[in-house]
């Protein structure tokens, strides 16, 4: 039973723990068996220190045992996207222009999952640079196909029951997708509920955190813990956020109203995908109102192109100076794009985000949440060199919505295929209610087990 306890969801763990039915120690050791037993092949870690973990662990321990205050996340181990900085253990952003480096503070989330009681195992993979270049993580449910990216560790230690808990970031799809192909809960809360201090920036405009779990309380639990006011980072706000784990607990008041675009580039689905949105679809009946897509869709993937490649040359401009050889042939051609940019096309575009993001918010007048899929469908093939296309993450993260992939659909090759949900602005609790409300509809259940 002691082996098998990294199954066991956050929840259920910190309630074990806390209740003194096993240890954060024993806890720790079934996760680092487990990795020792599957990273191999899975190679979802770019930096582990068991004797570190397992000493945070025992203090953990020594806490409770104590009658000292516990924290949300007691004792339950959890792994960092590798851009993430952390003053004990090193922070290289999946690139080799940064190999050895050592941050000297804790990112700010990084603080915050400290004070909850969380064990840091280490630091889970990532694409070069959390952009386009994939690193060598490869998908649990099938070690020819990609996790996705740019969180690829992150996705791929949740699904692979290396440890309940995962930090990811997003500035396009890198959180939402790597979910969908992982079979696992990804969840990108409304921009500035998480602070960005301490992690690596790729887009001031557009760079979210979130995070992955195995069930929904699990990341709505992660979420309320690592949210936070920071004045430090431009776009966190000083209000009181959404209540996440309430919102997955809480049933619905009335049967939500979901909306759901044809959106202009539904083409690029897979059969197997179309296939299973529209039968899902099916199901929800009339709380699901199909809608054409909106004037201004059809541009915006130009537009967050236009933003994240200006920003990204902006922030790492001189890093690419200075170390073009160590940069991929993957990313070399879009930071000579980025270089094109005028200071003119990208105001045009900042404005194209503005005013997008005041169109969409009218449509949460009417609806509960938007369904979209997370991606084109199944996990591509690693011989694809590519993470997979971000395009049906493309709007929601422009505009800083909430977004969650719910493990709900599986392909023709019986890989795991996600659902999104997005909800309004700072209505987190709220998608995360009509995610429990959808989720039990179609499978009896609202806390879904391990995919």
């Amino acid at each position: 039973m002691k082996r098998d306890l990294n199954l066991l969801s956050a929840s259920q763990a910190v309630d074990g723990i806390c209740a003194g039915h096993f240890s954060s120690e024993e806890l720790t050791e079934a996760c680092l068996a487990r990795i020792e037993e599957t990273d191999k092949t899975i190679r979802a870690w770019s930096h582990l220190d068991p004797d570190e973990a397992l000493a945070s662990a025992r203090m953990m321990d020594l806490i409770r045992k104590s009658g000292r205050a516990t924290g949300p996340l007691h004792g339950v181990p959890i792994g960092l996207k590798d851009v993430i900085d952390t003053a004990d253990m090193p922070t290289e952003r999946g690139s080799t222009i940064f190999a050895g480096r050592q941050p000297e503070a804790d990112a700010c989330i990084v603080e915050r999952l400290r004070e909850a009681g969380a064990v840091i195992l280490g630091k889970t993979k990532t694409t070069e640079l959390a952009f386009m270049h994939p690193t060598d993580t490869t998908n649990p449910h099938d070690p020819l196909r990609t996790p996705g990216g740019s969180s690829s560790g992150s996705a791929a230690a949740v699904a692979a029951h290396q440890v309940p808990l995962a930090i990811g970031t997003q500035t396009n799809g890198s959180m939402i997708r790597p979910a969908s192909f992982c079979g696992v809960y990804g969840f990108k809360p409304t921009r500035g509920v998480i602070s960005r201090r301490g992690i690596l920036q790729t887009s001031a405009s557009l760079d979210q955190v979130g995070g992955f779990a195995r069930t929904l309380e699990d990341i709505a639990l992660l979420t309320d813990v690592i949210g936070s006011y920071d004045p430090s980072d431009p776009l966190s706000f000083a209000r009181p956020r959404p209540q996440m784990v309430r919102g997955a607990r809480a049933e619905a008041p009335v049967q939500p109203n979901i909306a759901c675009f044809d959106l202009p580039f539904n083409s690029r689905l897979d059969n197997d995908a179309r296939a299973g949105l529209d039968a899902l679809i099916s199901r929800l009946g009339h709380r699901v109102e199909r809608l054409p897509p909106t004037p201004q869709m059809t541009d915006l993937v130009a537009v967050q192109a236009t933003i994240h490649e200006y920003e990204i040359n902006q922030h790492l401009g001189r890093a690419f100076e200075n170390h073009w050889d160590l940069i991929s042939n993957t990313v070399q051609p879009v930071i000579e794009r980025a270089r094109k940019i005028s200071i003119a096309q990208y105001e045009d575009a900042l404005e194209a985000k503005r005013s997008y993001e005041v169109s969409i918010a009218e449509h949460f007048n009417d609806f509960d949440a938007i369904l979209a899929p997370c991606a084109t469908g199944e996990a591509p093939r690693l011989t694809t060199n590519t993470t997979g296309d971000p395009v049906f993450c493309t709007l929601w993260t422009l505009a800083g919505l909430p977004a969650i992939s719910l493990p709900l659909l599986v392909g023709e090759n019986n890989l795991p295929i996600g659902v999104q949900l997005i909800g309004g602005l700072e209505e987190d609790d709220k998608l995360l209610r009509t995610a429990a409300w959808m989720q039990a509809k179609l499978v009896g259940h609202a806390n879904s087990p391990e995919t």
